[in-house]
């Protein structure tokens, strides 16, 4: 009887303590859920309180950002380094120089260089390489040749250049910077004529100059040399960019 007394005594024992166990389980069930909860409500309250920082800080610093676009977009076009080039033409109309043509075959300007009066105008103080050809097409067997210079022709092409430390505004006041001369129809081993007697050459010059604001550029030639003048697509040009 005793004994019997004992084993309902520790099954009662052992039944109570697994009763407990398992409310200790779902204590720390219940716990870990709500621990969970809490967790993921401070997530989610975090992520909108930043969402909701990062909206306002959006609205008050969109017009800086704007502002800092526009900087970075000007101080992109003020590095750009000018440039320009234009194709030539003869022009009866204009009998002191080439006709320089803009929008045309390989014509670019950028930087504040531009066309105006048939001259290049320099839009700031600095560096410039500044260089032009043209190119002719001559006969050697007709009236183009100078007897005096045993059936020689001088060709020639000047670029010149005025600038408001020169004085006035007039031809007096523009100093030549480039100037080269040629001879075609040289009667020698090689050449650069063809069978009629016509001779093609082309008269390239170009330098380094320090110029400034304002200053303009011209190129200046013979009349009776622009009749001779060979203007198709990149034979005679004028141009002109920053270092």
């Amino acid at each position: 009887m005793t004994g019997e007394c004992k084993v309902i005594m520790d099954s009662a024992a052992d039944a109570a303590e697994q009763t407990s166990l398992n409310i200790q389980t779902n204590q720390r069930s219940r716990l870990s859920t709500a621990l969970m909860a809490v967790a993921l409500c401070l997530a989610a309250a975090a992520a909108a309180a930043a969402l909701l920082i990062f909206n306002m800080n959006a609205k008050d610093l969109g017009p800086d950002q704007h502002n800092y676009d526009l900087r970075h977009t000007l101080r992109h076009i003020s590095n750009v380094r000018a440039a320009i080039h234009l194709e030539g033409e003869y022009n009866p109309n204009v009998t002191t120089s080439v006709k320089w043509m803009s929008q045309v075959d390989q014509f670019h300007s950028q930087g504040g260089l531009e066309l105006k009066n048939n001259e290049i105008v320099i839009p700031q103080s600095g560096l410039y390489f500044v260089y032009s050809q043209a190119s002719f097409r001559v006969s050697c067997s007709g009236g183009d040749a100078d007897i005096t210079s045993k059936s020689m022709v001088h060709l020639s092409h000047t670029v010149k250049r005025w600038s408001s430390t020169f004085g006035n505004d007039d031809e007096e006041s523009y100093q030549i910077i480039l100037h080269s001369i040629r001879t075609a129809c040289q009667k020698t081993g090689g050449g650069d004529s063809n069978s009629d007697g016509s001779w093609f050459s082309a008269v390239y010059m170009g330098a380094v100059f320090h110029l400034k604001t304002g200053d303009r550029l011209k190129t200046v030639m013979e009349k009776k040399m622009l009749e001779k003048l060979e203007d198709d697509p990149g034979k005679t040009f004028f141009g002109v960019f920053a270092l």
